[in-house]
């Protein structure tokens, strides 16, 4: 790509062509998979060497099996690894049209990699950050050239995924997020756009699964083997809470629900767990670590669910609409779009529906009296019910997504 008139060519064409992705790790690695894949010129940077040589033999394992699966031929499977390359050095990313960092979701840490890397590429180049849960913003604040920094949040595994957050920053240009939108649609990702708050959407409204189902179970009023069981046979979720916070990882998880408790000046509702925070102090870790909620070492015995269809329906409902509560609120405090919002937790964490659309099949009036109740019953505000829902029942209108 010439220099001349560099910004406004890369605003008009349909894909970035030359990206960089900082940082070697799964995430990172996946999603240089995703830009290679899409046919850009890309450049994986690790200090690392040998943690360049892991991603490598990773991707050339992960192809393979792709390859067997008959999913892509051999030509395909060189074209994707001749389009990668591998930098240890900052200096070799500087003809990159769009930078992602994948690193340490560390705000300082980002802001400095943010700063250095101006040292190095065109004022033009597109600096992104995947961060899942950090201020966008504050990130931007480092650069001279705020303007051209955006967030472009992933889900792991990234090329498997179908969601990307765009968010942009409160100095993000309206040149860089429409490239931004256009460069990830060209990739076949579905892009939803996010404001910058804590969490985005899908960081912020599934809080809920996590949050009531662990208060559930302190409250003794079921045993997380009939949470997690009522979650898939009653909601049809793939995984219920307790499960999906083992193989996501509590050193993950519970760090990202208190950065948003934090972020969110300690609002109630995303009150961090102790009984949570207890496993990580012990390096319960989950999956990972063989221990968790759930034991996976060998001969380990998981207890049978309690099947009574009453206590189930309780537990489902109890979370759905906490879950819908907070995709309510994102929709009235500007997140996002209700499409976004909904896409957003269908596509990025496979929810077997938009918890909008939900609130329309259950009914309005159902969601606020079920809140309503949880209020009253414990006067926490935790509970509050969000104000475009109660309108909305007052005016007997409905979320109407549509496809």
């Amino acid at each position: 790509m010439e220099k001349k008139n560099q910004k406004s060519a890369i605003v008009n064409q349909q894909s970035l062509i030359k990206v960089a992705v900082i940082g070697s790790g799964t995430m990172g690695s996946g999603i240089a998979q995703v830009a290679a894949t899409a046919g850009c010129e890309v450049k994986l940077f690790d200090l690392n060497q040998e943690a360049l040589t892991k991603s490598k033999n990773a991707l050339e394992a992960i192809l393979l099996r792709l390859l067997e699966k008959e999913k892509i031929d051999a030509k395909e499977k060189a074209r994707i690894q001749s389009n990668i390359s591998y930098a240890t050095t900052l200096g070799e990313l500087s003809h990159s049209d769009l930078i992602i960092e994948a690193i340490v979701e560390n705000l300082e840490v980002k802001r400095k990699l943010f700063s250095d890397l101006e040292n190095y590429v065109s004022p033009e180049t597109i600096l992104a950050t995947n961060t899942s849960s950090l201020s966008v913003t504050s990130i931007a604040a480092s650069c001279q050239k705020p303007e051209r920094v955006i967030g472009i949040h992933f889900f792991n595994p990234a090329p498997l995924m179908q969601l990307v957050e765009v968010v942009p920053a409160i100095q993000t240009s309206q040149d860089v997020l429409n490239t931004t939108v256009q460069t990830i649609s060209d990739w076949k990702k579905v892009v939803a756009v996010a404001k910058d708050t804590p969490g985005f959407i899908v960081n912020r409204v599934a809080r809920p699964f996590y949050s009531e189902a662990l208060r559930i179970y302190e409250e003794g009023f079921a045993e997380m083997e009939t949470i997690d069981n009522a979650m898939k046979t009653i909601g049809n979720f793939k995984m219920g809470p307790f499960e999906l916070m083992d193989f996501i990882g509590h050193d993950v998880n519970y760090v990202v629900t208190e950065t948003v408790f934090t972020a969110f000046y300690f609002d109630p509702r995303y009150k961090p767990s102790l009984t949570q925070k207890r496993l990580v102090e012990a390096g319960y870790l989950g999956r990972k670590s063989g221990r968790g909620f759930y034991d996976y070492t060998e001969n380990s015995v998981v207890k049978s669910p309690n099947q009574d269809e009453k206590l189930a329906n309780q537990i489902f409902e109890r979370v759905l609409v906490m879950l819908i509560n907070e995709a309510a609120d994102a929709l009235f405090l500007n997140i996002a779009s209700a499409k976004d919002i909904d896409n957003a937790m269908v596509k990025g964490v496979n929810y077997p529906k938009g918890l909008l659309a939900w609130a329309d099949e259950k009914g309005i009036d159902w969601c606020v009296e079920k809140l309503d109740e949880l209020y009253n019953e414990y006067h926490e505000d935790r509970y509050r019910c969000s104000p475009i829902l109660r309108k909305m029942n007052k005016e007997n209108k409905k979320f109407m997504i549509e496809d």
